[in-house]
């Protein structure tokens, strides 16, 4: 009897010992791939609950209003781009992508925790007043912007149209600091802002933007420009702080056969490769491009630069773009709330990454915020022709567009070549 207990016994405990060194191994080997993650989220909850418990004041330890502000920690913890949103600013976002919204239209990023403008939305609030290309927002309605999320400034900067907000604005050219009081409106952006047919045959097309309309936008105006004679093409992406990836891929396909590899993303994983290549059926356009970009030039548009320089399509002319390179899903959360979360960066077809690298012009012709800003005010009122009265309104007499002057320059070299070896053959 005892020697069947003692047996029993022993079974036990050489089952317990396999178990524990096969729990061992499954930790050792990642069997157990939830198992930190368990741990860690009982830690936290553990924390939560101290807090909650024991904190001074009842109002700032609400479980709920902890939990969002761990969540916000642990996403912009990550990169500037990632972000905890509720659901005033997952709204916010939507309305984005509908290119409709109440605001004064800037186009801002994270810098080193600093709110960045990145251009200005021509024919907006945020233009008229003056805003240039990398100002920088200091605070919204007299109150400090310290440490803010992006979502916070956006927030803050929005509201009803007609109502007014101030904006403290620095401005790192000159060291100026000053206050802008502005009157938001609805923004309503049309993504091919101008299209124009200008001499020598040279087509002249602006985005201001990449949303859901951009393509058909983009490949309506083109057309228009084809049918008026257009021989050469300058595309202005100048001040475009990007947009919808796949409004990028639908602007890119004009010039690609199909099948053709326009850009990828790339994750984590080697799986985790992505790519995006033309869909477009029948006739590419086949013509000299000059794509003009700057510093405010980014993350769909620097797509669409690094696609056509890549492949030699294009001359890109201007400066260095601004280098957002990185994809951020959106992943919907319960009570309308949700995640921007970077998962992937963007490269052009060679394999170059743009991620804080940016597009390096062929061209460069380097403009100051400030210069750049009289060229958009004198494309803004094109309908002022005399320079004493556009002085006399503004305050400065019209500058010479130096980044397009040179990209007609360039397109206009190419058209002599081709002429000289149309002649040679002869």
């Amino acid at each position: 009897m005892l020697k069947r207990i003692f047996s029993v016994a022993t079974g036990v405990l050489l089952g317990t010992a396999v178990a524990l060194g096969a729990a061992r191994l499954a930790v050792h080997f990642g069997l157990w791939p939830g198992r930190d993650l368990d741990r860690s989220a009982a830690y936290v909850r553990d924390v939560l609950q101290i807090v909650n418990e024991n904190y001074v004041e009842e109002a700032p330890a609400d479980v709920q209003a902890l939990t969002r502000s761990a969540l916000k920690g642990v996403m912009t913890s990550l990169d500037p781009h990632s972000d905890f949103m509720e659901a005033p600013a997952y709204r916010a976002l939507q309305e984005d992508m509908s290119n409709e919204f109440g605001g004064i239209g800037v186009q801002v990023e994270m810098r080193n925790e600093r709110v960045v403008v990145i251009a200005p939305i021509a024919g907006t609030p945020g233009e008229r007043a003056g805003i240039l290309r990398g100002d920088q927002i200091v605070s919204v309605d007299g109150e400090r912007l310290e440490s803010p999320s992006m979502d916070d400034v956006i927030n803050r900067l929005r509201g009803r149209p007609r109502t007014q907000v101030s904006v403290g604005i620095h401005r790192p050219d000159t060291g100026a600091d000053f206050t802008l009081t502005l009157v938001r409106e609805v923004i309503k952006l049309e993504s091919v802002s101008e299209a124009r047919l200008l001499d020598d045959g040279i087509g002249y097309l602006r985005l201001a933007q990449f949303s859901e309309r951009t393509g058909a936008e983009f490949a309506a105006a083109l057309q228009r420009l084809r049918d008026e004679g257009m021989a050469s093409l300058v595309l202005d992406l100048r001040n475009n702080p990007g947009g919808l990836l796949d409004a990028a891929v639908q602007v890119s396909e004009p010039f690609f056969a199909k099948d053709e590899l326009i850009v990828y993303t790339q994750g984590r994983r080697a799986e985790d490769r992505e790519e995006y290549r033309s869909t477009r059926e029948g006739e590419t356009y086949r013509l000299p491009i000059a794509v003009l970009i700057n510093a405010g030039s980014a993350s769909a548009a620097e797509i669409v630069a690094g696609a056509l320089k890549d492949t030699g399509r294009a001359v890109v002319v201007g400066e260095r773009s601004f280098g957002k390179g990185s994809v951020q899903s959106i992943f919907r959360l319960r009570n309308g709330e949700g995640l921007r979360l970077t998962t992937a960066r963007y490269y052009t077809p060679g394999g170059a990454t743009i991620h804080e690298r940016g597009i390096e012009p062929h061209v460069e012709v380097v403009m100051t915020p400030a210069e750049d800003g009289k060229v958009r005010l004198q494309r803004a009122r094109d309908d002022i022709k005399d320079p004493e009265e556009f002085k006399e309104r503004f305050g400065f007499e019209p500058v010479v567009d130096r980044q397009l002057e040179a990209a007609l320059d360039v397109l206009r070299a190419v058209k002599k070549l081709d002429q000289r070896k149309v002649a040679s053959l002869r």
